[in-house]
């Protein structure tokens, strides 16, 4: 039976993930828009990209030693690409903060959006979904780019999410222009 009266939804709190890139940023506004009306608990979510099955399996290959010289390289590469500056995880969220900071600025409204910053290793859409079912999150936001071509809509982090997440995911679409 269809109900009588449409039921309005709330959220207490939002997932925003993001991989500092544009379609991220603009999924920012939607985030703290959202969390400002609903007046919910907004979490933004980073992932250092990395694979711990792939450590085990190449660790067959190489000793312990050699491997930490690899995937600290690794990581030293990832963190100066994200904030070109220091190699440790204070510099990952002060670099989340700093996006985010400079997104709230270039809001029309300009609203003071609380959040917390949480910063990960590992397969970003695994995480992001651990995370959120995990901390009790309502409500899962992130930016997708246009595609431009078929082959690569199944190959992308917001496809994978939304597809094998229990809560509701909102992906906001990057305008092509």
């Amino acid at each position: 039976m269809i109900p009588s009266e449409i039921p309005l939804i709330g959220y207490k709190k939002i997932l925003y993930t993001t991989g500092l890139r544009e379609q991220s940023r603009f999924a920012f506004h939607h985030a703290a828009s959202l969390s400002r009306a609903y007046q919910a608990q907004l979490t933004v979510f980073h992932v250092v990209p990395g694979d711990d099955e792939m450590d085990q399996r190449l660790l067959t290959y190489v000793d312990e030693k050699l491997w930490q010289q690899i995937k600290s390289s690794s990581l030293r590469e990832v963190k100066q690409l994200l904030m070109e500056r220091k190699r440790d995880n204070a510099a990952i969220v002060e670099s989340v903060d700093s996006f985010c900071k400079e997104n709230e600025q270039s809001m029309s409204e300009n609203p003071l959006v609380t959040y917390n910053i949480v910063v990960e290793w590992g397969h970003p859409a695994e995480k992001i979904l651990e995370y959120a079912e995990n901390h009790g999150y309502e409500l899962i936001i992130m930016g997708r780019r246009p595609f431009r071509t078929w082959s690569r809509i199944g190959n992308s982090t917001s496809v994978e999410v939304a597809q094998r997440s229990s809560i509701p995911v909102m992906i906001v679409q990057v305008p092509s222009s």
